[in-house]
């Protein structure tokens, strides 16, 4: 069984980092110049610039040497592009000593600032820009810094649930830990994880992840959801032997107080559909029972399970039905 241990179930060393994992450079971390920013000449033109902009957008800044104006901006330009970590790359040209590309593109003068994407010229600007006005050309053209990481954390997230849907344990815990590398905060991958140590039998390791959260984090839906169900599985190791539930059901059928235990039981197993049908029946038979208990009770497995869970959806109508007829 794998260690899930702190901070997130020692998966640290075993996950890819969250850079590998999520691309691009970490926030506030810059990826080696040499690969963000290069001088080009006209013979390789197409290739640092045309043929690599179809990889992410890529800046030509033509500049000269007498121009003042561009020595004011390549500081400028050079910081924000390393900056952005990778979603933009900057080639110079030096027009007094490669002209043509400059004069066919209609540039008249300099710095002039011109934006490939997937080998076109795509936006541009003249003059030196400060700062501020360089981060929004970039996010105009490559957009805004984090957006492609929110995707892909989106579609990793969705595969580590598939994961664990599956039965995959370790393997969802390992992309689940993966998503906190890159963002510590993200609830979602936290509830996840938290259900991960669940399914392995590790209970209090799951409370103690989430008891610790700071509050505004452990307000979110999800990590309410899964103390919610913690303490559920803390209260069905006090309801008995399910065995012996199902004897005592069989000999009194209305025996609703031993029915509502091993509806709880059978949720923590998982089996929720038929947790749903054993608090639904006790509701067909008797709404007076524990003052509506079985209802609330199951009002509460749907915080749990989420609207979407086929439990939720098939328990839902049959309750409409009961309450509404």
């Amino acid at each position: 069984m794998s260690d899930y241990g702190n901070p997130y179930g020692g998966y640290g060393s075993q996950t890819m980092t969250a850079n590998a994992q999520f691309g691009g450079t970490p926030a506030g971390a810059a990826a080696p110049t040499g690969e963000l920013i290069k001088d080009t000449t006209t013979a390789n033109f197409a290739r640092d610039v045309m043929d690599e902009s179809r990889n992410q957008p890529v800046l030509v800044d033509f500049w000269a040497p007498w121009c003042g104006p561009c020595k004011q901006l390549t500081p400028v330009i050079e910081k924000v592009v390393k900056e952005a970590g990778g979603r933009v790359k900057l080639v110079k040209m030096n027009i007094d000593d490669h002209p043509s590309v400059a004069g066919q593109l209609g540039i008249q003068s300099i710095p002039a600032v011109v934006a490939f994407v997937n080998g076109r010229p795509a936006d541009g600007f003249m003059g030196a820009l400060p700062e501020s006005q360089v981060k929004a050309f970039i996010d105009k053209v490559a957009g805004p810094a984090g957006a492609d990481q929110a995707a892909e954390i989106a579609a990793v997230l969705e595969e580590a649930s598939g994961l664990l849907a599956g039965g995959d344990i370790d393997g969802a815990a390992q992309l689940f830990a993966a998503i906190l590398q890159a963002d510590p905060d993200n609830t979602q991958a936290l509830a996840g994880l938290a259900e991960c140590m669940i399914g392995a039998n590790q209970h209090q390791r799951a409370r103690e992840l989430l008891s610790q959260l700071p509050e505004e984090l452990a307000k979110a839906p999800e990590i309410q959801a899964m103390l919610k169900r913690l303490d559920q599985i803390d209260e069905a190791r006090k309801l008995g032997d399910p065995v012996a539930l199902e004897h005592t059901l069989s000999l009194n059928p209305d025996d609703h107080e031993a029915r509502l235990k091993l509806a709880k039981i059978r949720n923590v197993e998982g089996r929720r559909e038929e947790a749903a049908e054993h608090l639904l029946l006790i509701m067909k038979r008797d709404r007076t029972f524990d003052d509506d208990g079985a209802r609330r009770q199951l009002l509460q497995f749907f915080e749990v399970w989420g609207p979407k869970d086929p439990a939720t959806v098939m328990a839902r109508r049959k309750l409409s039905s009961i309450l509404f007829s």
